[in-house]
């Protein structure tokens, strides 16, 4: 393929693109204009208990005879109540910079010269959000949705695994409302860490016993999704990175670089209950990478020890107070309980 036939190919894969970037903002914009007129006329109808029922079947009627599919008495409650949800969600939030830069990206005109809610996600990603009651939950999974371009399975998959949850759980109040409104900042070590980190798409769940080297094996395999459960701005160094001190040969078993906190990031998995010895040697492993491997310009090495068991004291009794380099964090290979995650979030808090 000649050089002209690719740069066309890409200018009409970009354009493709953006036609459907509008279409989406539009067609959601639209919804929620339609859910506001149905909340308007809902509150000014009559006050009989059926009257909504009523009315929606009726536009139902008239909108598919002149527009066709799409607009079943269903679809409109679901209009209604995503205008009732996001016309409440804070205003601030979609002053937010991550908002503005959508906003930005995506203009189109309102005949009415209202003020539009900022809505850059798609109909499927509003639909599952919605169902979210907590809004302070909601606005992270939204926010975080749209700065990490999930898709609606990938959204379906953090909630499920109750990131919001874990990520709260290693922070205070005022930590946990910065999350809502600006998403998971990542500026220091401690900001990687969530206790457990959920694996469960590895398949292991399955297998009466597996090894660390079936552990690894199946990291490898699903990396990409391994890497979205790390969290931002991770790049994958290799497996069993080999160094060579004094002679002696050590292998790390996964190196990863993170470009948000310009640092490397050592992995040691374990499939037993966490030991001293293990956070020794990773201790080992984050001093030869900060003294011959990192540059004078990146900071300093970040080590996890992902452990299927872990004792907090003894973690603690080991590491030095001002620890900010060696992390312990236990790992399952199911998806936790949403419920008790939040019972535990709850009573942290």
């Amino acid at each position: 393929m000649i050089d002209l036939s690719k740069k066309i190919i890409e200018l009409i894969q970009n354009s493709r693109t953006r036609v459907a970037g509008y279409t989406n903002f539009a067609m959601v914009v639209t919804y929620f204009e339609i859910g506001k007129k149905i909340v308007e006329e809902w509150q000014e109808g009559e006050k009989r208990a059926d009257y909504g029922s009523q009315l929606l079947k009726q536009v139902s009627a008239d909108l598919t005879k002149q527009i066709g599919k799409g607009f079943s008495v269903q679809n409109l409650e679901r209009m209604r109540t995503f205008y009732l949800v996001y016309s409440k969600s804070s205003m601030e939030l979609r002053k937010s910079e991550v908002f503005q830069k959508s906003s930005n990206e995506l203009r189109i005109s309102n005949n009415e010269q209202t003020s539009i809610k900022i809505l850059p996600l798609s109909w499927s990603h509003y639909l599952f959000l919605m169902r979210i009651e907590n809004e302070l939950e909601r606005n992270f999974y939204e926010i975080e949705s749209l700065q990490n371009y999930w898709k609606l399975k990938d959204l379906e998959r953090q909630f499920n695994s109750g990131l919001f949850e874990r990520l709260a759980l290693s922070k205070n109040k005022k930590e946990v409302l910065a999350l809502a409104q600006k998403g998971q900042i990542v500026q220091n070590p401690k900001d990687l860490f969530k206790e457990p980190f959920v694996l469960e798409f590895l398949g292991l769940d399955e297998m009466s016993s597996y090894s660390e080297t079936d552990l690894e094996t199946s990291i490898i395999n699903e990396i990409e999704k391994f890497m979205l459960e790390m969290g931002k701005g991770f790049f994958f160094g290799g497996r069993q990175v080999r160094f060579t001190f004094d002679e002696d040969h050590f292998k790390v078993d996964l190196v990863f670089y993170n470009r948000l906190l310009q640092c490397f990031v050592l992995i040691d998995l374990k499939i037993g209950k966490l030991s001293h010895q293990d956070l020794g040697q990773m201790q080992m492993y984050v001093n030869y990478y900060d003294r011959f491997v990192k540059t004078e310009t990146e900071n300093k090495t970040i080590g996890i020890v992902l452990c299927k068991d872990k004792n907090k004291a003894l973690v603690e009794i080991t590491l030095p107070e001002s620890n900010n380099q060696i992390f312990a964090s236990k790992y399952q290979t199911i998806l936790p309980s949403k419920t008790a995650l939040q019972e535990i979030l709850n009573h942290f808090e």
